[in-house]
């Protein structure tokens, strides 16, 4: 009996050996399937993820919440802070709406080059550089100034963007730059300068519509107007009587209003307040830095001192002087930005 039990052995080993074998080629289809699918949605990504009509999903969030302070209280107003900081932790706030149109026209024109202009601590730059890599673009930007290492460009750099330092001069006349190195590459897309342009307006105004709350006053920071004239165009389009308020964070800054009417119609109105830039650009006092810290640690937000801090400043200035009827509902849009704080953190505390 032992040599037939020896056999059948044999025999149920190379039943193992080959039922193993149909395994391992099954375990070898299963991978090929596996790798089919993934280059077949890496395909699809590539190709279809940002055309106009399917774009990659790209949900953003941004509540309304209510800011407690006993000003407001003894003023009898409310204060609300939309949060367009939460959209997303690099194309945060108003820079994920200036772009979105950019990179749908990029996509439909079969432009995968982005090149764009921001100075050293640009959140622009940061956002267009997170953007084209989430999206599969390339990017370049020429950064305005001498070769640095700031906070933002590390983050650029580590995106994939490619930086070009540019002396001031020659920064000036950016169609002309992005003509010498870029005019005969018909896959690059010119980006201005934090986005600015018709797309961009088109982007922000869509911010009215998702309005919850019911305001009479709406504030807002400007540097090129872009983002103030499509919010105004979007309440005037939405039929919403809010007023917007807008606090250019430049000195000399009243340039911005024929830059911002030539995106609306005549009777869309706005309130223009040119007293709160701190010195000019990127410029602070001790006491926007004391209003940030203080605001930041009354409220769990962060505001850079570059655009949301004068912003903020003003509502609470604004309020203090009792320029508001009691009774008024306002908002204050937060346009993200906050990597601006890095630059000034020797500063801040």
């Amino acid at each position: 009996m032992y040599f037939p039990l020896s056999a059948l052995d044999f025999e149920l080993s190379t039943l193992d050996f080959e039922l193993s074998t149909l395994s391992f080629q099954l375990s070898t289809f299963n991978f090929k399937l596996s790798t089919f699918n993934f280059f077949s949605r890496t395909f699809v990504l590539s190709t279809f993820c940002f055309s106009p009509d399917n774009m990659l999903p790209f949900e953003i969030y941004s509540p309304e919440e209510e800011l407690l302070h006993p000003l407001f209280k003894e003023k009898k107003v409310r204060v609300f802070i939309k949060r367009d900081d939460m959209i997303h932790p690099f194309i945060s706030g108003n820079k994920w709406r200036k772009l979105k149109y950019n990179l749908i026209e990029a996509e439909s024109s079969q432009k995968r080059h982005l090149v764009t202009f921001g100075g050293a601590w640009s959140n622009h730059l940061l956002a267009t550089a997170c953007a084209a890599a989430k999206f599969g673009f390339k990017a370049t930007a020429f950064v305005r100034g001498e070769d640095v290492n700031s906070d933002t460009l590390f983050f650029c750099r580590l995106f994939g963007m490619d930086l070009r330092f540019t002396g001031r001069e020659d920064y000036r006349n950016k169609e002309q730059l992005f003509e010498s190195f870029y005019g005969g590459d018909p896959s690059a897309c010119f980006i201005d300068e934090g986005g600015a342009g018709e797309e961009a307006v088109r982007g922000c105004a869509e911010l009215a519509a998702e309005l919850k709350g019911d305001y009479q006053h709406l504030f807002c920071a400007a540097g090129t107007g872009t983002t103030a004239a499509g919010i105004i165009k979007g309440l005037s389009e939405a039929g919403l009587p809010a007023l917007l308020h807008v606090i250019p964070v430049l000195k000399g800054a009243d340039f911005l209003i024929p830059e911002i009417r030539k995106y609306l119609k005549d009777d869309d109105g706005f309130a223009f307040h040119n007293n709160y830039h701190f010195g000019g650009y990127a410029k602070t006092q001790p006491g926007l830095l004391k209003f940030i810290s203080d605001f930041s640690a009354s409220t769990g937000i962060l505001l850079d001192p570059v655009y949301t801090g004068k912003m903020m400043f003003a509502v609470y200035d604004l309020i203090g002087l009792n320029y508001f009827t009691p009774g008024s509902n306002i908002l204050a849009i937060h346009t993200g930005g906050l990597f601006g704080l890095l630059g000034m953190k020797d500063r801040m505390l």
